[in-house]
């Protein structure tokens, strides 16, 4: 991920701590709660732990961003895992950035300190665009100038909340990578995106090679066109025995035949064909 990408950046989302909206603070830790809307969802345990030794024995250098909110609380806009390691390591008080915000702009500034640290997985990343897209109408394209990427970027990677459950859980879990779930997301069926799935991770499958699965599974004649051959024969056969145009349609197990007829002398010999009596 190009880091230099992501559109303004922090510093530039936040502005200068001269600003009349802002002050650097020192706020006790216990006072801070995390942000329902933070787009990340799982901080690994043993980051924390190292983080939260360093902190113990050096203290907090990058202060945490936060706004004021009722009840003399505070809710965290970026910092929540400088946050997590400080009570971890029972830091009673932490520096802090105070800053006005909107919801929208919490979201934002969240998302963009994420994306800059590459902390986000795939899942993570898709639920965040869609969550600011319908929360505060933004276009697609609106949101790809605040975060600094590509429209098409944005697009992609919300494709993949279409993926069935499993495949996403496993691109959270790192089970599976983005390269995986665009070879997936090129197959239409639910069913087969799952049996490649379980191919990938039986056999520890590259990007390479699942692609390579995708275009065997593409190139396989389906069992609806395998039928249709079979009905094909059937439809020649009644139509040289009826003497007129018979058409199947549907497959073995269920559908109708249609049978033309241009006159009513051809009906009745049709009528008489079948043997019916009227």
């Amino acid at each position: 991920m190009n880091k230099r990408g992501l559109g303004r950046g922090l510093d530039a989302l936040l502005g200068s701590a001269s600003s009349a909206t802002e002050s650097l603070t020192e706020i006790p830790v216990d006072q801070i709660d995390a942000n329902p809307r933070q787009p990340r969802k799982a901080f690994d345990p043993t980051s924390l732990d190292e983080l939260a030794r360093s902190l113990k024995s050096a203290g907090m250098i990058q202060p945490v961003v936060v706004r004021r909110m009722p009840e003399g609380r505070w809710q965290l806009i970026a910092g929540e895992r400088r946050w997590r390691a400080a009570r971890q390591a029972g830091l009673e008080r932490i520096p802090a950035l105070v800053r006005e915000a909107t919801d929208a702009e919490s979201l934002e500034l969240a998302l963009v300190e994420n994306l800059l640290r590459e902390d986000l997985n795939p899942m993570e990343e898709a639920e965040a665009y869609q969550q600011i897209l319908t929360e505060f109408g933004w276009t697609q394209e609106e949101l790809a100038q605040r975060v600094g990427r590509d429209r098409s970027t944005i697009a992609n990677c919300l494709r993949l909340l279409r993926l069935p459950r499993p495949i996403q859980e496993d691109l959270r879990a790192g089970r599976l990578t983005m390269g995986h779930a665009r070879a997936l997301l090129s197959l239409t069926d639910r069913a087969e995106q799952l049996k490649l799935r379980d191919e990938i991770l039986a056999h520890s499958w590259s990007v390479r090679a699942t692609e390579e699965g995708v275009e065997k599974r593409r190139a396989r004649p389906s069992p609806a066109r395998r039928r249709s051959v079979e009905l094909a024969a059937l439809e020649e056969a009644m139509q040289r025995t009826l003497m007129t145009r018979v058409k199947i349609r549907g497959s073995e197990h269920r559908g109708r035949i249609e049978i033309t007829y241009a006159t009513a002398d051809e009906l009745e010999r049709l009528v008489a064909t079948f043997g019916v009596r009227v």
